[in-house]
């Protein structure tokens, strides 16, 4: 019996200790001012980037990628050090020619995780909610039961049996959402933060290998 108590113990500490790991989330946003490039000249950046990828997944630092439909992308990182993250990301051609204008952000997963897929692997598409935070005047005072209220309305999504993962950037922070099927404007617009003003959905599709964020 002893043996026992002390076994889950052990499984609640690791359990635990996952759920507060923390990685890095970097953006891949259009960048409108890219200059334009030669088809042959484009084809060979993207061949590096996809290189790249390749080689920080291998070295265990790249967990997850993916591109978004309507173009740019997601990089997760198991690392939470911005200044290390800029390193890793200056080695990508794509970066280096200004095709995209990177944002780097902790990222904290609260449902689901980050699970590294190797190859064959499956690509699907998934629909990929942003949550982006903006305190004013009106919400400051009320950010954290606002912000509350957002993370309850997420609970009620996920007993749908959609929701692929959810994580945040940081304590009372923005965060994203992932969910099989669509998402309608109308469902993000019912959310408590976005009726308060506080969070500013942004939905895209991405597509990204199965089993990235843990799902089966």
């Amino acid at each position: 019996m002893r043996y026992l108590i002390i076994l889950f113990a052990c499984l609640f500490v690791q359990q635990v200790a996952a759920q507060e790991k923390k990685y890095t989330i970097v953006f891949l946003n259009k960048n409108p001012d890219a200059p334009k490039l030669a088809k042959e000249e484009s084809e060979k950046i993207m061949s590096g980037h996809m290189a790249n990828m390749d080689k920080l997944a291998k070295e265990g630092k790249l967990l997850a990628a993916g591109p978004f439909e309507t173009g740019g992308g997601i990089f997760i990182f198991n690392e939470s050090t911005p200044a290390q993250i800029e390193q890793y990301t200056k080695t990508d051609p794509g970066i280096q020619a200004k095709r995209w204008k990177i944002e780097i952000l902790p990222y904290q997963p609260r449902i689901g995780g980050i699970c590294p897929v190797k190859e064959p692997y499956e690509m699907v598409l998934y629909t990929f909610v942003r949550f982006d935070a903006y305190v004013q005047k009106f919400t400051a005072s009320d950010y954290p039961q606002i912000f509350a209220k957002h993370l309850e309305y997420v609970k009620k999504l996920q007993a749908t049996g959609n929701v692929i993962t959810h994580a945040v950037f940081g304590e009372n922070e923005g965060g994203i959402l992932v969910m099989k099927g669509d998402f309608q404007e109308d469902v993000a617009q019912l959310d408590p933060g976005v009726q308060a003003g506080l969070l500013e959905p942004k939905i895209l599709k991405l597509y990204i290998a199965k089993g990235s964020f843990c799902e089966r």
